[in-house]
């Protein structure tokens, strides 16, 4: 066995008498936290309410949730509605299984569609949100790490990672050390923050390029992660799902920002959007909503 690896941690559970604290609920709700004084911040830089931010995650948090579910059970439909499958694991997502794809499509539509409902402009929230979603996926991260989850295949490299016997695959029994992908991936996320803010403040981009410039960066590095994985899926001509799910996220990435530079759209939101708001002798709004 390698003399050099990362330990995976001996529990992923501790108990305040009768209540179990999980370090893989814990490490969402963290990141979650953390993200949204991120992006309250940013937005509030964007002449923007940060209590906007917070109400949206009201909404945004829980669907996306429900939405990283959705998808994880669809993509993995035979953990539970297969011959050896078990429906009424569905619900229990602290054993594992929020795809971040899903939540990410399911929150960006939850977003849009509340903004919408409130007259504001899609754009400034979307560009002060982007690199703090990433951050949200780190802590993510790191909750699979306490759960002995979605490792790669078997490595002897120092920075193997040590899986407990009953967490290996069948097959792979014998071996000890995997590739650490969910390290890899925080890796990769810490980074793509760094690139994202460098580019916001070297260049001069137009209103929701940032959110474009975000699916970007995150399909690059999941495509590589997820070829990387060992994890039963479903595959498609070859490629795992969710590969071919982050090809087609950075195609849409590259379009949104491309159709935003087009577009022109504004990098600040109204100081105050309620009182700046023009409504029409019909009671229409006047302002854009983009």
């Amino acid at each position: 066995m390698n003399p050099f690896f990362i330990p995976s941690p001996a529990q992923g559970v501790w108990y305040l008498g009768p209540i179990p604290l999980r370090a893989y609920a814990l490490a969402i709700l963290t990141g979650i936290f953390l993200a949204c004084l991120w992006a309250s911040r940013r937005y509030k830089a964007r002449g923007g309410d940060p209590e906007l931010i917070v109400d949206l995650a009201i909404w945004v948090v829980p669907i996306g949730i429900i939405g990283a579910r959705i998808y994880h059970v669809l993509s993995k439909w035979q953990d539970y509605f297969g011959p050896t499958g078990d429906p009424k694991e569905i619900p229990l997502i602290w054993h594992g299984g929020l795809a971040i794809w899903g939540g990410v499509i399911a929150g960006t539509i939850t977003a849009c569609l509340v903004l919408r409902h409130r007259q504001l402009k899609i754009a400034p929230v979307a560009d002060a949100i982007a690199p703090t979603i990433l951050v949200g996926q780190i802590f993510g991260r790191l909750g699979n790490y306490f759960n002995q989850e979605l490792f790669g295949r078997p490595t002897t490299l120092p920075w193997g990672l040590q899986i407990d016997l009953q967490h290996r695959p069948l097959g792979f029994e014998q071996y000890a050390t995997f590739h650490p992908t969910f390290l890899y991936e925080m890796l990769w996320n810490l980074a793509a923050i760094g690139a994202l803010l460098w580019i916001e403040r070297r260049f001069r981009l137009r209103g929701g390029m940032m959110m474009g410039f975000y699916l970007c960066a995150y399909s690059l590095g999941r495509f590589w992660v997820e070829n990387l994985r060992m994890d039963q899926a479903n595959q498609f001509l070859g490629l795992r799902i969710n590969a071919w799910t982050s090809v087609l996220m950075f195609i849409l990435g590259v379009a949104l920002a491309i159709w935003c530079y087009r577009q022109n759209f504004p990098r600040q939101q109204e100081a105050n959007p309620q009182k700046d708001r023009k409504i029409s002798p019909a009671g229409g709004d006047k302002s854009t909503s983009v």
